[in-house]
């Protein structure tokens, strides 16, 4: 994969805006990238703590990916080992964070980050054990390597 560089939040608006429009199913589906991914995790960690990102996002996210014409299933959508992986990163990253950092502060932190790479989790997963339709329906362990952070139970 080509290395990106993120695209960086200037301001805590727009972290805010992704989070609301994905919960409310109104953020555009073009604005729903790697970067909107972190940030929609990071607000709804930091500023919504009601909601509890590893239990509540594969619906969040089926029923967002629905609402602009996608599809979960086997090839597309909603991918549960990747989703948790990166909810267990950006949640270790905020906590190194100091609590009156920015909120766009710290979830640019994140995208800086090893973990905020697109690419980061084939450092542990070969390609075909990541994109399986397997680790797509339910949590699957690193086949390459252990990650340096927790993983569900």
């Amino acid at each position: 994969m080509p290395d990106f560089t993120p695209r960086l939040f200037s301001n805590d608006a727009e972290v805010r805006r992704i989070g609301a429009g994905l919960l409310s199913c109104h953020l555009p589906r073009s604005d729903w990238t790697h970067e909107a991914h972190i940030a929609a995790c990071g607000w709804l960690i930091r500023e919504r703590p009601e909601i509890t990102p590893e239990l509540e996002m594969p619906g969040i996210i089926r029923a967002y990916n629905e609402s602009v014409g996608g599809i979960n299933d086997d090839m597309q959508g909603y991918h549960e080992t990747i989703t948790q992986h990166y909810i267990s990163a950006v949640r270790r990253q905020l906590a190194s964070c100091a609590d009156d950092l920015a909120l766009y502060q710290a979830v640019n932190i994140v995208l800086q980050s090893p973990a905020g790479k697109r690419d980061w989790l084939l450092q542990y997963y070969s390609r075909d054990l990541l994109f399986s339709v397997d680790a797509r329906r339910r949590f699957i362990p690193p086949d390459l390597r252990q990650l340096p952070t927790p993983t569900p139970n």
